[in-house]
């Protein structure tokens, strides 16, 4: 199987909901067939006495027993799914539709309880269908009451958390720890100063262009190690021409090779390259700041008017951008072992993830005094945290922030304390204090 099919079944299977319920149905299989052995087996050496030992249930009882606990775990499973997909439409509707797919749908918590709910439902369903004549399973009536009652445990923690991962703050952190991940995926080296690496040196014209002759789509990732592997085996360069992110059509251009590289196969090529109909955030550390900003710019639109959710997406963009300001973001070019270049990839530089994070919110948020001194703090303290060299398009910002501010505030005092910094988003009274007494 290609690389390609590979990586976009493993993204499938962890955005999939339906997979662990299709395993704790093969759990369930297992398990039942363990404990009807353990039960036969304490029956037959006398250690219990099915008809009235361990738990003392009549048929009755286990029959009730067993239908409530069906009936639960069922309500349970249908409330589960149905707050699910109100949950999605909200979180699509109140923040952005990116954080459906990499956020809500890959939630482990919520697959395991899911499957807890349906893997409790079958087994209580086969102890209540197995029971037949005057004989009363009591080990697996006993094990299906002990599940029954985490059950209803399980949903209540389901409930708790629930209702905290789908506060604002809990959705812009895990994107921002989802970001973090990759940026030190994609960008492992520490950064070095502007114009210390060479450019990597690149024969004048490309032997062949290979062009996408599949379907077309986004680029979701790229198979570095096998791309450069090839490109040695062929003693060539290869150049992908797309970044990650990019959308490829039919018949545009996906690679160009140098050298000896214009012998490899181009089956072998588009095996390298995964593409699909929504971005994903495994080697694309720019998704995780567009989702960010796309929840930033909705909570500052009219109809929503929330700032403070806006200025806990820029606090984690304030995060991101530091460790991208820490990192060499000019590796375009990628060796063998022997330190030869052997595959051309690029990635975005400086100057994209800044205007990434700042000029979206800073047009949808310059009437909010809150975004403007979140902002400047922001932008001043990376100046202060990060190398000389990331220092100019981050002035450039700040200049545009003041520029803004003095087009969008008539009163000189309003003007004041906004161009005040203030890292809470008005949530410091010194700084109200300062700019009262300005």
């Amino acid at each position: 199987m290609d690389w390609n099919r590979r990586y976009v079944i493993r993204s499938y299977i962890r955005s999939s909901l339906w997979i662990m319920p299709f395993f704790a149905l093969l759990a369930f299989w297992v398990t039942s067939r363990i404990t009807y052995g353990i039960g036969g087996w304490l029956l037959r050496t006398g250690r219990i006495d099915e008809s009235a030992a361990f738990m003392g249930v009549t048929m009755v009882g286990a029959r009730s027993l067993l239908e409530t606990i069906v009936t639960l775990n069922l309500s349970f499973v249908v409330f589960t799914f149905g707050s699910l997909l109100v949950a999605i439409q909200v979180a699509g509707g109140q923040y952005t539709p990116r954080i459906i797919a990499t956020t809500l749908l890959r939630d482990n918590t919520i697959r395991f309880t899911v499957s807890y709910f349906i893997f409790t439902l079958m087994f209580s369903l086969r102890v209540l269908f197995r029971m037949g004549g005057q004989i009363v399973h009591q080990f697996n009536i006993f094990i299906a009451a002990f599940l029954g009652v985490v059950s209803m445990v399980v949903f209540l923690y389901l409930i708790d958390y629930a209702a905290r991962f789908l506060r604002p703050v809990s959705l812009v952190r895990r994107v921002g720890e989802a970001g973090l991940a990759v940026i030190d995926v994609v960008y492992p080296e520490p950064t070095v100063q502007a114009g210390a690496v060479e450019p990597p040196h690149m024969p004048t014209a490309p032997c062949r262009t290979v062009a996408n002759e599949g379907a077309s789509g986004i680029v979701l990732a790229v198979n570095l190690t096998g791309l450069v592997e090839q490109a040695r085996t062929a003693d060539g360069i290869i150049e992908f021409v797309p970044q990650i992110g990019d959308f490829v059509a039919k018949d545009e251009p996906l690679f160009q090779l140098y050298d000896g590289a214009r012998a490899i196969d181009e089956r072998h090529l588009a095996g390298a390259v995964a593409l699909g109909s929504e971005r994903t955030i495994e080697q694309d550390p720019t998704f995780a700041f567009r989702i960010l900003v796309d929840i930033a710019i909705k909570a500052l639109s009219p109809a929503i008017n929330d700032p403070t959710t806006a200025v806990l997406a820029i606090d984690q963009l304030h995060r991101l951008l530091r460790r991208v300001g820490m990192r060499h973001l000019g590796g375009e070019r990628l060796c063998d072992a022997h330190g030869r270049p052997r595959l051309i990839f690029r990635t975005p530089n400086w100057e994209d993830y800044v205007h990434l994070s700042c000029i979206e919110i800073r047009h949808c948020g310059a009437g909010s005094v809150q975004i403007m001194r979140r902002m400047r703090s922001m932008l001043e303290n990376l100046v202060q945290t990060l190398p000389p060299h990331r220092h100019a398009e981050l002035s450039r910002q700040l200049e545009l922030l003041d520029r803004t501010i003095e087009g969008h505030y008539s009163f000189p005092e309003d003007v004041a304390i906004a161009r005040r910094p203030d890292s809470q988003g008005l949530g410091g009274t010194l700084g109200v204090q300062r700019a009262n007494d300005a």
